[in-house]
């Protein structure tokens, strides 16, 4: 880890998450690594006479909150936890994959009675395949933290109100005994949780499908000794299926005692599936967790399919953390501050010849290297030109074919410069490269990197190039500009997104795009290597 630094600065850490052993590397974004001796109030408190920070009431509640669970850690020690795979491996599961799914969807009551006598009366051979697909398992009991585990938080507000730096505040004051602590953007942790699972699925994963389970006894012996699957213990398990989800959270439990989620968000079925065990898996080993988000638990997954899966979860949410909104109405993303010129308008000549002198500024100690390649979990990630600095694309060469997050993430993690060449007015039908942009600024503004591109239109209007000009705001546009302090003027009219994720996602890369050309990011992004 990085050596401390003040409170609000934030460092890259090139690092294995620690439950996440096999996994890729990951980018963790850290306040002070090292123990500050202060409370959350009396550091925010030094800021703000610092000049800082903002003096800010309503942040101030929230500070006290943090002051109340900072108390409560001080003396908090989180109960063992079992090994990953401890006694799991015995539990030999009775359906596949389409029970477990089934198994998360709410159980009405009038089918207890007949699930009761279902499990008096166990089918063999083919009928206890075929039952095991489709049969329900009981809703999972109520998840009670331990015996003085603290409560966690969930701060929502609207963008720039200053949640990560918030929680950046909290971490950097953690009690020095909390030790076992991590700090991540959602959207990588849920990417590493469904790496692992995958681990574990494939371990214990059946060879043979539904005529070969019922065909076939568990116990065979030919069958075990041709594919032995191997427990914690060595001891082999033919036929063994474990819920992926239970060791992954045990991993986390075993290695995290305070664990900070920044930009809490739920717009995947399958995230949506699967987060209620995860969250109650936290719980009930007393991991204590402080969750950001732009929404309120009951807005979450709003509109979703299958959202009466994930209503449980917003249960959750509510009755086991204290939810606290932040809303002051202040985007401190857009207060104006001293800005550096990083956007350039590939029309202008003097423009582009600046933005070429930054490259050169940047590049001038060291070879360019042409094509780049990057590992991405196995795939093949090509970058033009770079440095060990920074890196050089086109749009289109960044989003103009298919990208994941993960693709981002690497990038920004290996550079702390990047520079995008050409970025167009995106029109309707190019919305699937205006989400892999808004993923890309996503991934770069949490690693810190540092943007530099030219652009056909200024770089807040890219978005409006929409074909419906004429048609009117609406009423949801109308709100999101009057939050983020812009006219239809500054974003060139109407965006080309409409449906309610797809403008949180406009509003917060509007906010961070501007932020990212402020002096203060600037000065507290990602430092390029020397030497």
């Amino acid at each position: 880890m990085s050596a401390a630094l003040g409170l609000g600065r934030v460092v890259r850490s090139r690092c294995l998450a620690p439950w996440a052993p096999h996994g890729p590397k990951c980018t963790v974004r850290l306040a002070s690594s090292q123990p500050t001796g202060e409370t959350p109030s009396v550091a925010y408190e030094r800021q703000v006479a610092a000049g800082e920070l903002k003096s800010d009431d309503f942040q101030r509640r929230i500070v006290r909150l943090l002051d109340h669970l900072h108390e409560q850690l001080k003396t908090y020690e989180q109960p063992a936890v079992p090994e990953p795979e401890e006694g799991l491996v015995d539990e030999v599961r009775e359906g596949g994959l389409a029970s477990k799914l089934l198994s998360l969807l709410p159980l009405p009551e009038q089918e207890a009675g007949s699930m009761e006598q279902a499990k008096q009366a166990k089918p063999t051979g083919v009928l206890r395949a075929l039952a095991g697909l489709f049969q329900r398992a009981p809703p999972p009991q109520e998840a009670v933290r331990p015996e003085g585990a603290p409560q966690g938080l969930y701060l929502y507000g609207d963008v720039g109100t200053g949640k990560s730096m918030l929680m950046d505040l909290f971490y950097a004051t953690l009690p020095g005994h909390i030790t076992r602590k991590r700090r991540i953007h959602f959207h990588q942790f849920m990417m590493d949780v469904h790496k692992r699972s995958h681990f574990y699925k494939s371990k214990y994963h059946r060879s043979s499908g539904i005529v070969g389970q019922a065909g076939t006894p568990r116990e065979s012996p030919s069958s075990s000794a041709a594919a032995p699957t191997r427990g914690a213990g060595g001891a082999a398990h033919e036929g063994s299926e474990i819920d992926p989800i239970e060791p992954v959270v045990r991993e986390i439990a075993r290695t995290t005692q305070v664990l900070c989620f920044d930009e809490f968000q739920v717009v995947d079925i399958v995230d949506a599936m699967i987060l209620r065990r995860l969250l109650e898996g936290l719980l009930r080993y007393g991991v204590v967790t402080v969750i950001t988000s732009n929404r309120p638990p009951s807005e979450l997954y709003k509109n979703g399919i299958q959202r009466s899966s994930f209503v449980p979860c917003i249960h959750l949410l509510q009755t086991q953390y204290r939810v606290a909104d932040l809303n002051s109405g202040t985007d401190y993303r857009t207060v104006p501050q001293d800005r550096y010129q990083t956007y350039f308008l590939s029309g202008d000549a003097a423009g582009v010849a600046a933005y070429e002198r930054e490259w050169e500024a940047l590049t001038s100690d060291e070879p360019a290297i042409e094509d780049r390649t990057l590992r991405v979990w196995g795939r093949q990630l090509h970058v033009p030109v770079s440095t060990s600095n920074a890196a050089r694309f086109t749009f289109m060469e960044l989003c103009g074919q298919p990208r994941s997050a993960s693709d981002y993430i690497a990038l920004c993690r290996e550079f702390p410069c990047l520079f995008i060449d050409d970025i167009p007015l995106m029109t309707l039908d190019m919305r699937d490269l205006a989400r892999r942009f808004i993923t890309l600024i996503d991934a770069a503004y949490e690693a810190k990197t540092r943007l530099w591109c030219t652009s056909e239109v200024e770089l807040m209007k890219v978005f409006s190039g929409t074909r419906a000009m004429d048609k009117p705001t609406s009423d949801q546009m109308r709100a999101l500009m009057d939050d983020l302090k812009l006219t239809m003027d500054d974003i060139g009219g109407a965006s080309i997104f409409s449906g309610d994720e797809e403008l949180f996602a406009f509003a917060r890369l509007l906010s961070r795009l501007s932020e990212m050309g402020t002096k203060h990011y600037a000065e507290h992004a990602a430092l390029p290597r020397r030497g």
